[in-house]
C-alpha cells in the first residue's frame, strides 16, 4: 500500500481531530471546506479505510483515525524540533510556535509581549489562537500545541508544568449614571435580568460568563473588542463584564463605573503551561522562556 501524505494533509486532520468537525478544522487550517473535505476523501481512499465518523454535529475519529491522529502529532513535532536545530545553521529557515489563550491573555497581556520578542527572533513566527481554558489544557496535554496560558490549571498540575503569569479579576461595568444604586460590590446572579453587552460568541470570556450564568443572557449586541464593549456600555446599551485592569483604563476616559463582583471565580490566576518544557523544540523555549520572565507577575 504507497501512502502520500504531505505536511499539510497531517496538519488538516490534526485541526479536524481536535476540532471534532471538518469545518472548524478546515477554518483553523486557512482551507475552505470543499478543499479539506476532498483532502480527507483523499487520505481515506489512500488507506482504503475510514478516518473519520460522520455525525449530526461533526465528526469522530474512528480507531484508524486515532492512530492516524497519534503518527501525525509525532511527525509534526519532529519537524519543528528539525526547524530548530537547524535553526543554529540557517537563518531563513523559518520556526512556528502554537500558542493557545484565553481571551485576556489574548488582547490584554501577550501582544506586548509577543511584540517584544518578534522583534528580536526574525525566523520564529508565532500562530496565537483563542481558545477556553479548559480546550487549552486538554490541547497541551495531547501535544497539539507548544505553551498555553490560561486563567486556572489546578486540574492539570500532573500532566502539566505550570508557571506564573498573571492576575486579574473580572468586574462588573455600567454608564456613569447610578444604574444598580451605590453598590460597593454584586453577584453576577444579581444583574442577570439586566441587558447586557456582550463579547463575539466564540470568545473564550464570552463562554465562561455563559457558564456562570447558567441561563441566556440578554445580549442586545456583540462586539469583538473590549474598547468597543465598553463604549457602548457608556452609551446606556447594557453592562459588560471585563478584566478589571482593561475597565480602570477605560474608565479614565469614558463615562464609566466600576462595580467589583463578589463571585470567588471572578478572580484568576493566569497561568504558563506547556507539557514537557525539556522537549520542546529550542525556538519553543526560547518563547516559554521569555513568556515567563516578562510575564506581569515578574515585574
Amino acid at each position: 500500500m504507497s501512502i502520500r501524505f504531505d505536511l499539510t494533509d497531517l496538519q488538516l486532520f490534526l485541526h479536524v481531530a481536535e476540532a471534532g468537525s471538518i469545518t472548524h478544522g478546515a477554518n483553523r487550517a486557512n482551507m475552505t471546506l470543499a478543499s479539506a473535505s476532498e483532502r480527507i476523501r483523499a487520505m481515506e481512499d489512500a488507506l482504503g479505510i475510514s478516518l473519520l465518523e460522520r455525525k449530526r454535529r461533526g465528526v469522530q475519529l474512528t480507531l484508524a483515525g486515532s492512530a492516524l491522529e497519534r503518527h501525525a502529532r509525532i511527525v509534526t513535532q519532529q519537524l519543528e524540533e528539525m526547524r530548530g536545530e537547524l535553526n543554529n545553521f540557517a537563518k531563513g529557515l523559518r520556526c512556528h510556535v502554537r500558542v493557545l489563550a484565553n481571551t485576556v491573555a489574548t488582547v490584554e497581556y501577550l501582544p506586548p509581549i509577543l511584540a517584544d520578542f518578534l522583534s528580536v527572533h526574525l525566523n520564529i513566527d508565532v500562530n496565537l489562537e483563542e481558545r477556553q481554558s479548559g480546550e487549552i489544557i486538554r490541547a497541551i496535554a495531547g501535544g497539539l500545541a507548544d505553551i498555553g496560558i490560561v486563567a486556572e490549571a489546578t486540574n492539570a498540575a500532573d500532566e502539566l508544568e505550570t508557571f506564573p503569569f498573571a492576575e486579574d479579576r473580572l468586574v462588573l461595568i455600567t454608564p456613569r449614571r447610578q444604574v444598580l444604586g451605590p453598590r460597593r460590590e454584586i453577584a453576577f446572579r444579581e444583574v442577570l435580568h439586566h441587558e447586557f453587552v456582550g463579547l463575539a460568541e466564540g470568545s473564550a470570556l464570552q463562554k465562561t460568563l455563559n457558564h456562570h450564568a447558567a441561563r441566556r443572557l440578554k445580549i442586545r449586541v456583540r462586539l469583538n473588542s473590549f474598547e468597543s464593549v465598553a463604549r457602548m456600555v457608556e452609551s446606556g446599551v447594557g453592562l459588560a463584564v471585563l478584566p478589571e485592569s482593561v475597565a480602570r483604563r477605560y474608565r479614565r476616559s469614558m463615562a464609566i463605573q466600576i462595580v467589583p463582583l463578589s463571585d470567588g471565580w471572578t478572580t484568576r490566576h493566569f497561568t504558563v503551561c506547556t507539557h514537557r518544557s525539556r522537549s520542546l523544540p529550542p525556538h519553543a523555549k526560547r518563547l516559554l522562556e521569555y513568556l515567563i520572565r516578562h510575564s506581569p507577575s515578574a515585574g
